[in-house]
């Protein structure tokens, strides 16, 4: 008998605990390690909840319990529930989590803390939500050279930016809805700013390359700034707009981003729409392979946190290597990075793309005839610095996207 405790009972701590309650005898099949929940902590009570029986307040009673092999943190924010995974490390427990805040913040300590107690840290679902990436990055393909992490990784901008695509919808508008069918949080700035995928493409680029990233160090934009219009282009050029968390491999180094990008119809992201998540990986024996599915919900997530609680029960007191060195990898600059442009212009294409020329080089013009008085142009593959010194020198420049493409 492998005894765990789930800590915090929200969305996915129940999830966790339906899962493991509703198919025990199944996973006890297939994986021989028979699993039970022999706490729950959480400040709330739950009356009429068969969770009752298993309900403590007080971390203390499952840190100081030698009977609990596997604590599984499900409470989200940093605090305590950094401080509830260290203990619990340092206490010679495995810790299986959903929590990229924690993860993103502390992985680098938390997975030291883990290996000097010969116990794992597991954190599956906290990049990808149901869907399995970190198990394949530190198993299936540690014989590849990992070249390049592409992802839609938040479901929330994804269903904005396909609300706004699909009905015509403003950014506000979309947003609102979002929020009325729960797929946004009440204060949605995490999401639409870029801050969760950001997380999770720092998490995901540490497994790739098998290095510290610091989320601190992404360049990260969100959707905020795109509107109906920039929609309009798009699909001008049978184009679809994603937030994209980007890490790839170059001959000048590794860098990592996100930022809206439009997305051509050859790309296997582009008809990765609503909530749904996809992350695309480019090894270079391997070649492109993608994994889709569910980015969050309360089962979906719970999944792939038991996937770990599993993995911990057959390998109880030991390290599983999960490919993350402590050593930080120092991304390339912003300004070293090479893009392409999608760039909006007030004014006129007939009079002024000989200028335009003159700044960017070769440039296809694209215009829409229902947004009269500007045109857009999409430039060949230029540095990051190139293109901010030329975007100052663009009469009339409104705004810009990069291409995927």
């Amino acid at each position: 008998m492998v005894k765990a405790a789930v800590l915090g009972f929200g969305t996915v701590g129940s999830g966790v605990v339906e899962v493991l309650t509703t198919n025990h005898d199944s996973i006890k099949e297939r994986s021989g390690a028979d699993i039970e929940v022999k706490y729950v902590l959480d400040l709330r009570e739950f009356p009429g909840n068969p969770v009752e029986k298993v309900l403590v307040h007080d971390f203390n009673t499952i840190v100081n319990d030698p009977e609990v092999d596997i604590v599984v943190e499900t409470m989200g924010g940093l605090h305590p529930a950094y401080d509830f995974t260290k203990a619990a490390l340092e206490a010679g427990k495995t810790v299986c989590t959903s929590n990229k805040a924690v993860v993103a913040e502390f992985g680098n300590e938390l997975l030291e803390t883990a290996k000097a107690n010969g116990v794992s840290y597991l954190f599956e679902a906290s990049c990808g939500g149901g869907i399995p990436i970190i198990r394949p990055l530190c198993t299936s393909l540690t014989g590849d050279v990992i070249e390049e992490v592409t992802g839609i990784l938040n479901g929330t901008t994804n269903y904005i930016l396909t609300k706004m695509a699909d009905d015509g919808s403003s950014f506000e508008d979309a947003l609102k809805e979002a929020q009325a069918n729960g797929f946004a949080e009440a204060n949605p700035e995490a999401d639409i700013e870029g801050h969760d995928a950001c997380r999770k493409i720092a998490i995901l680029s540490s497994l790739a390359y098998g290095h510290f990233v610091d989320f601190k160090e992404v360049q990260t934009e969100g959707i905020t700034k795109i509107t109906s219009d920039d929609i309009k282009y798009a699909k001008a050029i049978g184009a679809s707009i994603k937030l994209l968390a980007t890490s790839r491999r170059t001959t000048d180094g590794i860098y990592a981003m996100v930022s809206p990008k439009m997305v051509a119809p050859s790309d296997p992201l582009f008809s990765v729409n609503g909530v749904f998540n996809a992350i695309f990986v480019r090894g270079n024996m391997l070649g492109d392979s993608m994994f889709y599915g569910s980015g969050a919900g309360k089962l979906p997530t719970a999944s792939a946190v038991v996937g770990d609680v599993v993995d911990a029960a057959k390998h109880l007191h030991q390290t599983l290597d999960m490919t993350w060195r402590p050593e930080k990898l120092e991304l390339l600059g912003l300004g070293d990075v090479t893009n392409r442009f999608f760039v909006r212009v007030n004014g006129s294409a007939e009079e002024k793309l000989s200028a335009i020329r003159a700044i960017y080089g070769d440039v296809e013009v694209v215009t829409v005839p229902e947004l009269s008085g500007e045109f857009a142009i999409l430039t060949a593959p230029m540095k990051e610095a190139a293109f901010a010194a030329a975007a100052e020198k663009t009469e009339g420049f409104i705004s810009f996207i990069r291409l995927n493409f």
